[in-house]
């Protein structure tokens, strides 16, 4: 799920810790074009307050107007429901639909927050969980996920996956990885990192990545790579970077990269197929890494490396 998300689900459980009356809204279902896609949600307070997004805007704003005409009427109010916006032409212009597009939402009024507690508690262990919400009862239930289970909605129960799908390991701790760690976090990647060298250790400590421990071929072989996994050699230094890339290269990791110039990478290349490595698995590494946007500054590479790892990822490949 969007890292946006689970934003939601912190302030949920603050507010209702507060004791505001809370409603929580999920996308479920679309068709044609949408401006969110399953799974996305917003949070609304009783006061107004909101806190997500399930379109680009006139939904929300829909939203909001219907709860505060039924605070003032008093209408009860119903745990769960389903809602569905753009069933006509008129309706998918009045509320921004593109194309007629149509999608469904699930209201839920929150009243116990425990399972929004739990489910916090162990994506923070980075754990993805799985949530079942029976649409008959209302009830929960939390269990583990795998990175490729996706929402289900069959009209009766909606299945959601919260926690990081995807994982990023960076062999180097130096100023860049830093760059690279923080825009992954946004873009909801587990970070790892691994660096043998004590010295670049220092100011991690308040970050939210995680060191993997050895040396980089260790430690590429510790996290088992699959195909949600991208592993980027940012160390510069050949004898670290090398050694990682000899492994990850026959792994099943969807994006391996490593920094260096074109002529840096070409030798890398020459220096793999010596050491043995086939013409397809030497294929397979990304250098220099990135997309071209003129990058020359480290927040710069960061941002042309992750665009990289992003679009591979939704499989667009580069063009370049």
């Amino acid at each position: 799920m969007d890292s946006v998300d689970l934003n939601v689900l912190k302030n949920v459980l603050q507010w209702r810790r507060d004791n505001f009356q809370v409603w929580l809204y999920t996308v479920v279902q679309t068709w044609g074009s949408a401006p969110r896609p399953p799974g996305a949600m917003l949070a609304l307070r009783e006061d107004g307050m909101v806190i997500g997004s399930v379109s680009g805007g006139c939904i929300e704003d829909d939203l909001i107007t219907r709860r505060r005409v039924e605070r003032a009427q008093e209408v009860l109010h119903v745990p769960l429901q389903l809602i569905t916006y753009g069933l006509s032409r008129e309706e998918a212009a009045r509320f921004g639909l593109p194309c007629g597009g149509t999608l469904r939402l699930i209201e839920e009024r929150i009243t116990d927050s425990s399972w929004v507690e739990e489910l916090l508690t162990r994506c923070e262990n980075h754990e993805i969980v799985c949530r079942e919400l029976s649409l008959s009862t209302g009830h929960t239930k939390l269990s583990t996920a795998t990175r490729d289970d996706l929402l289900e909605f069959d009209g009766k129960q909606l299945k959601t996956v919260y926690g990081p799908r995807w994982r990023l390991l960076l062999i180097g701790a130096g100023q860049l990885s830093r760059y690279v760690a923080s825009m992954a976090r946004m873009l909801d990647f587990d970070v790892l990192i691994c660096d043998p060298r004590e010295e670049f250790a220092y100011g991690w400590e308040d970050e939210e990545s995680r060191f993997v421990s050895g040396m980089p071929d260790d430690a590429v072989q510790a996290i088992v790579p699959d195909a949600h996994t991208a592993i980027v050699a940012l160390t510069h230094d050949p004898r670290l970077d090398d050694m990682a890339l000899l492994t990850a290269l026959k792994s099943n990791a969807f994006y391996i990269g490593a920094l260096g110039s074109r002529i840096n990478t070409l030798k890398r290349r020459e220096n793999l197929a010596l050491l043995g490595m086939s013409e397809s698995e030497i294929a397979r590494l990304h250098g220099p890494v990135g997309l071209h946007i003129g990058s020359h500054t480290p927040p710069e590479i960061a941002l042309s490396l992750m665009a990289e790892i992003v679009s591979i990822k939704n499989g667009v490949e580069s063009a370049q």
